[in-house]
């Protein structure tokens, strides 16, 4: 009887795997998978861009130094050697952070710390319980409209300033204590009554909530500003002005 129930346990568990791995190609999660390899792909071509470059000069510089004077074989093989190592560095080279799990940096301009916020939650993802990872969701889908808007602010913006420090600074702090906490020890209660997993989903849900009202501040203004345009080019071009 044992044998019988570990087997159907065992079947249930791969069914769930089966059907979670399922849902994470829809929705999303397959949305931020799209915008990861398109930035992968931006990566990928902006390194052969890089070693183009490089082997271009390079030959450029051969050919130079062979119209001055002669280089024999030993040159061109220097050259070659030169041009290929050139490319293997330039090619090669870890992205910046590695394989780690690297919090935007704070230099950024606002679309791009979007951006890298954007691959952190990603990749960060599938280290997280299955309730913070439906609040990476949602946070992740949240984040295409957040760029949008914060992108044409200023960096010093306040509201710029706050959605900035959260996704550089606050949540990647939090997910990384998260994972500090020993497996062992994420479902033990707290003075509060609660466990670590359901703090991270708390702070999750704060943090979308904050640059959900951020995003929203930000199209207002502009959705302000194009009124205020609209009501000066009416009262200054409108038929009763140019009457008068």
């Amino acid at each position: 009887m044992t044998n019988v129930n570990d087997k159907v346990e065992r079947a249930v568990a791969r069914f769930e795997r089966v059907t979670r791995q399922l849902d994470e190609r829809k929705g999303p999660v397959r949305d931020a998978a799209r915008r990861e390899r398109q930035r992968l792909n931006a990566d990928l071509g902006r390194r052969f861009a890089r070693v183009a470059v490089a082997v271009g000069l390079i030959s450029l510089v051969t050919i130079i130094i062979g119209l001055i004077m002669p280089i024999g074989m030993f040159g061109f093989l220097a050259a070659v050697g030169l041009a290929v190592g050139a490319a293997g560095l330039l090619g090669f080279m870890p992205a910046r952070g590695g394989g780690a799990l690297p919090a935007p940096s704070a230099d950024l301009p606002n679309g791009e710390m979007v951006q890298q916020f954007d691959s952190y939650l990603f990749r960060a993802r599938r280290a997280l319980p299955a309730p913070a990872q439906a609040e990476i969701d949602a946070l992740s889908a949240a984040l295409p409209a957040l760029r949008e808007t914060i992108a044409r602010v200023e960096t010093l913006d306040p509201s710029a300033q706050d959605a900035r420090r959260l996704m550089s600074i606050h949540l990647p702090g939090l997910i990384d204590r998260y994972q500090k906490v020993p497996p062992a020890y994420r479902g033990e209660i707290d003075g509060e009554g609660k466990t670590v997993d359901q703090r991270l989903v708390e702070g999750l849900a704060a943090s979308r909530a904050a640059l959900g009202e951020i995003s929203q501040r930000l199209a207002k203004a502009d959705m302000a500003a194009f009124e205020t345009q609209g009501r000066f080019i009416t009262s200054r071009y409108g038929e009763s002005a140019i009457d008068r």
